[in-house]
């Protein structure tokens, strides 16, 4: 045992002396760190002069890894079993790491961003694994912004070659309504907004459903999507209580971020909901509204594709489109013919071309597109201006305007 030195790497304590070849080392026995290499006296080069050189020389290759890796492995390591992933998980993202710090575009990047590097590498095995794990979670546990990752995570997909397979929205919901502070366990939530587990995974699933088949995650990071479908299935499980909560206190209470983008995908399910609720009739005579429609969802839920289907139909007939579903579309019969009376039964078949189609937000509000500056001389244009001869000319294009062109020149 050596004296009070300590590890520089880990900065143990527990030095030992170990024999390799014959020569002795000391060597940190809790990380493996070769504090100080015993000396041989022949080398691939040196044998001929017998001079004493270090073990690591003498096999023509430095076999050691260097403090940075072997920290940057430990790191990996300890990603790994923070997240309770298989050991499998952890070999494969040891891998990862050795290969990426070799190459030149992560080889001389700043420690921070070697520390992102590390993230990459637990969070590409995750999903190669189609283990449940969100970028914004691999973030929140290394202390790093989210869009300095996201750069570093395409280039290390780009420069390794990775196929990385996208997470299902089913994983995502139970991935990330997992961390939620609502449910039985928790002790700091009213009793009034606890909720139970199965049934708001479940009730969110449906929503997120919906908003897949309305085209509202095509193109979105699907945590916004997937923050305000679970508030609305929240509110809809009980609604006395809930309805007056809004959408940050519901994200204070579960103990989550709210992302900026989740109150406009709130405001787009609103929508769809509404749209949905115009279809059924003993809603409209209720006068249903945004803040009123989360009572509804589970009856608007049962039936989605038929009520989507009328609520969003552009031919010539609504009714024409219920026969996948004749136990609803019956239902919803009956239910018009009690409300409205015979004499309004026929409306149902009227044309409903006026409606608007069920299209992605890009196309129903595309971005405006920047105008270029036009001079005030091409804004006076009036179309009166004077014409010259061979300017006419570029205009005439069959055979009686060439010929009346020509006579008319005649008699000038």
């Amino acid at each position: 045992m050596s004296g009070q030195r300590k590890c520089p790497d880990c900065g143990s304590s527990e030095i030992v002396e170990d024999s390799h070849y014959a020569q002795n080392q000391l060597v940190c026995a809790d990380c493996g760190f070769i504090l100080n290499e015993g000396l041989l006296t022949t080398t691939y080069t040196d044998e001929e002069h017998l001079q004493e050189v270090t073990y690591s020389r003498s096999t023509g290759q430095n076999e050691q890894l260097t403090r940075c890796v072997q920290r940057g492995i430990r790191r990996v390591r300890d990603l790994c079993r923070v997240l309770q992933l298989p050991s499998l998980f952890e070999n494969t993202a040891v891998a990862y790491y050795e290969q990426a710090i070799k190459h030149p575009l992560f080889r001389l990047v700043s420690l921070e961003k070697k520390e992102m590097l590390v993230g990459c590498c637990v969070f590409v095995t995750c999903r190669q694994h189609n283990w449940p794990l969100t970028m914004g979670s691999v973030c929140l546990l290394l202390y790093a912004e989210k869009e300095q990752f996201a750069k570093i995570y395409l280039s290390f997909l780009k420069e390794l070659a990775l196929d990385v397979p996208s997470l299902s929205l089913v994983d995502l919901v139970k991935t990330h309504l997992g961390s939620f502070k609502l449910f039985p366990e928790s002790s700091n939530v009213p009793s009034k907004f606890v909720e139970d587990k199965e049934k708001l995974v479940a009730r969110t699933i449906q929503v997120v459903e919906l908003a897949s088949e309305t085209w509202l995650v095509t193109g979105r990071h699907p945590i916004p999507i997937v923050t305000a479908a679970a508030y609305l299935a929240w509110q809809s499980l009980c609604p006395a209580g809930r309805l007056t909560c809004t959408l940050s206190q519901f994200c204070k209470l579960a103990g989550t971020d709210l992302p900026p983008p989740a109150h406009q995908r709130l405001k787009e399910l609103h929508n769809i909901l509404l749209r949905m609720a115009s279809e059924l009739s003993w809603l409209r005579v209720l006068k249903v509204n945004k803040k009123s429609v989360a009572k509804h969802i589970a009856d608007l839920l049962q039936h989605r594709r038929l009520l989507l289907r009328k609520a969003f139909h552009t031919g010539d007939c609504a009714a024409d489109d219920s026969s996948g579903d004749s136990a609803a579309a019956a239902l919803l019969q009956i239910a018009d013919a009690e409300t409205e009376g015979p004499s309004h039964t026929g409306e149902k078949h009227k044309c409903s071309s006026e409606r608007p189609p069920l299209l992605p937000p890009c196309l129903l509000n595309p971005r405006k597109k920047l105008r270029t500056a036009v001079s005030c001389s091409e804004l006076s244009v009036t179309g009166d201006e004077p014409i010259l001869d061979s300017e006419i000319e570029q205009y005439l294009r069959t055979p009686e305007e060439k010929e009346a062109f020509s006579k008319a020149q005649a008699c000038l």
